[in-house]
């Protein structure tokens, strides 16, 4: 299966203008994306989107993640969490 950006945009609210902005008002070097399962095998796609518009390192966070309150000891710049609610 292809995965492309705009199947994914089609299917999902992922808000990535509010993204990029918050990563350039930040001005954010590294970014940790966490993602519910379901959406892991799109990680890809995203990285690419991101790292194409704000010049920064995006990694994926491979592990569980149950919620807002399960964030991971990165070291990055900024945490982005797909699939949960504000907080």
């Amino acid at each position: 299966m292809e995965y492309r950006l705009e199947d994914l945009e089609e299917k999902y609210e992922l808000e990535l203008s509010r993204i990029v902005a918050e990563i350039e008002k930040s001005k954010a070097k590294s970014v940790l994306l966490q993602l519910p399962d379901g959406l892991k095998p799109w990680g890809p796609v995203l990285v690419d989107y991101i790292e194409e518009r704000c010049g920064c390192v995006v990694m994926i966070w491979l592990g569980d993640c149950f919620g807002a309150c399960d964030l991971p000891d990165s070291n990055c710049d900024l945490v982005i969490q797909f699939g949960h609610s504000e907080w």
